[in-house]
């Protein structure tokens, strides 16, 4: 039986509502820093991308374009996410790395794959994640938030993020994972894992405002899913399922939950739970069985429980409390260091979350920045090279763009993606807003090293920040401000694409000649 939801909104509505869609601003990350923890250290391990090429995406679109121009679904990479993707700008992408689909974040049929949010921000806004046959997966430094399973628009079930089917070594670590009520508004949970979901780390994050926070098992009969780590979350205004286990093993540890209203960790149908120094806070019924009479187990220690009520124990309830003692042992086959739970709310606060510099636990109650690993670091050839200012010094040779194609993201009436490349200054391209892209392309690979920019008479200046792209795979090729001429590493690609992300007035593209 499940229970319904009554989701305590009135307060956290308008904080909510306020935040939809802001990035907030946080230092650069590379890519993932640190290394996996918890049972995602297990089976081999999880590293995601390292070692693999780095691209940025600031669309869903070029986040499936990433992985599907990789030579193979196992071919490692790590795709830096900046800026809100939404359902409008997350379309269907084809190709050898890839089984996307339109209006979710798919990850589907891939391995070695790190999604992490950099620069100032990735927020994944009414679209959620889907982890479907895959493995060794890492998602980092990013938010989801108002995932809806009906209204509009709907994605992913409902679900932040969803793991199911054969999906094994998951490791997602400072997340903000957010909704705006229960099933009754038309979300479902922010974090489940179902259908032989294995091996899984949940870290430094922040669960809010939501119905249910997750679960492992999506019904009684799902048992072959975990274990499962949770430490150092924050789980705040939740109705209850934080998490449900059914069948699962789960070590949660130092994570501060606080406004739980109706029930907290549940495992149930033989699900196990080591509970080891956490902090329950004006909550209800933090720790039991309920809902069910197929009964779970737990071991228990050093938790705090502040102004936690408890039910009446009953024919499907069996709650921990009011004085929880273990009733089964659990064993945990990595090393790890416990914050003291009087600590917990202040470190947790310091350290969980998107955009709060992957800060984390030094294990005495006090947060640090780790030191990237090479679960972080790109390869020489990935990484892009530093922002530029452009030249005015033309190159010389043949410019590749007059016999090739062109095309663009968007242009302002009376105007031609064709005038970039054909020769003639008195003509050009305009976006129809202050920002837009246009790409030159070639029926076959060509290899290009320097470009130049010409802007139109009487826009010399008007172009602000800038970025240069593989269009073919996605990879920045460099970044800077102002027309004039670049170089950067020798590439062998069909499409380039330059993207005017600033602008001090309309840009107007003259010319975008390209070299070998």
């Amino acid at each position: 039986m499940t229970k319904p939801v009554a989701l305590r909104l009135s307060a956290a509505l308008g904080t909510l509502a306020a935040a939809t869609g802001v990035v907030l601003s946080m230092p650069t990350a590379s890519a993932a820093a640190a290394g996996a923890t918890g049972f995602a250290t297990q089976n081999g391990g999880t590293t995601g991308g390292a070692g693999g090429t780095t691209v940025r995406a600031t669309t869903g679109t070029q986040i499936h374009q990433a992985l599907c121009g990789r030579a193979a679904t196992s071919t490692p990479i790590t795709i830096q996410v900046e800026g809100t993707i939404t359902t409008g700008n997350t379309a269907k992408v084809s190709g050898a790395g890839c089984n996307t689909a339109a209006g979710v974040i798919e990850l589907k049929g891939v391995s070695n794959v790190t999604l992490v949010g950099v620069g100032g921000g990735a927020v994944f806004d009414q679209i959620g994640i889907h982890i479907r046959q895959s493995s060794n997966i890492v998602v980092q430094n990013v938010t989801v938030q108002n995932v809806k399973k009906s209204g509009s628009p709907t994605s992913n079930g409902g679900d932040a993020i969803g793991m199911e089917s054969d999906v094994h070594n998951v490791w997602v670590d400072h997340a903000t994972l957010i909704a705006s009520g229960g099933e009754s508004e038309g979300f479902d949970a922010l974090f489940d894992m179902k259908d032989n979901t294995r091996y899984v780390t949940l870290s430094y994050s922040i669960l809010r405002n939501s119905g249910r926070g997750g679960l492992v098992g999506s019904g009684d009969s799902d048992l072959a899913n975990g274990p499962v780590t949770f430490h150092h979350n924050r789980y705040e205004n939740i109705d209850s399922r934080t998490p449900l286990l059914r069948g699962a093993t789960a070590h949660i540890y130092d994570n501060y939950y606080v406004g739980l209203h109706e029930s907290g960790i549940n495992p149930r149908a033989g699900g196990k739970a080591k509970v080891d120094n956490n902090y329950f806070k004006d909550s209800k019924d933090v720790l039991g069985t309920f809902y069910t009479d197929l009964p779970g187990y737990w071991q228990v220690s050093g938790n705090v429980f502040d102004n936690v009520t408890w039910s009446a124990p009953g024919a499907e309830n069996n709650p921990a409390g009011p004085d929880p003692t273990s009733n089964t042992t659990v064993s945990i086959p990595y090393s790890y260091a416990l914050d003291a739970a009087s600590c917990v709310p202040s470190i947790v606060t310091a350290t969980a979350g998107a955009n709060n510099g992957l800060k984390v636990s030094d294990g005495n109650c006090a947060a640090t920045t780790p030191t990237a690993t090479a679960t972080s670091t790109p390869t020489p050839t990935a990484t892009a090279t530093p922002p530029a200012t452009a030249s005015p010094t033309p190159p010389t040779g043949n410019n590749l763009s007059l016999g090739a194609d062109a095309d663009g993201s968007s242009k302002a009436a009376g105007t031609s993606y064709g005038n970039v490349r054909d020769g003639d200054t008195g003509t050009y391209w305009s976006p129809s807003g202050s920002t837009g892209s246009i790409s030159v392309k070639w029926g076959s690979a060509t290899t290009l090293s320097r470009i130049t920019i010409r802007e139109a008479s009487g826009a010399t200046g008007n172009i602000g920040s800038w970025r240069l792209l593989n269009a073919d795979t996605g990879a920045l090729l460099t970044s800077g401000s102002g027309a004039g001429a670049v170089s950067f590493a020798s590439t062998l690609l069909k499409k380039v694409t330059f993207e005017i992300t600033g602008s001090s007035a309309t840009p107007k593209v003259a010319e975008f000649e390209t070299y070998a």
